[in-house]
């Protein structure tokens, strides 16, 4: 398990250190080139303004390397459960 952020290095410390740690690495793609990989950078209404913005996402990546499954916009209710129950049916 790996979570990605736009985020530089000493933020994501920060982040981490208010968090009591986090179980997982957490990567710093301050140049975009996963999330743009990824296909999860988007536009956003922000306080009526549009913005370029991540749109929280998750990839399940097999033992190959391919994409399993995904999910977009991601809420946290229900969530873990989700991809825990198609970890689950990975060979």
């Amino acid at each position: 398990m790996l979570g990605v952020s736009r985020d530089n290095l000493k933020s994501h410390e920060k982040f981490i250190l208010q968090l009591e740690g986090l179980p997982f690495p957490l990567l710093a793609d301050t140049e975009s080139v996963v999330c743009t990989a990824y296909d999860v950078i988007k536009e956003k209404n922000m306080y009526g303004k549009m913005v370029k913005g991540i749109e929280r996402s998750t990839f399940l990546i097999d033992k190959a390397g391919h994409v399993a499954a995904v999910w977009r916009k991601v809420k946290v209710e229900g969530h873990a459960r989700a991809v825990l129950a198609e970890v689950g049916k990975l060979p």
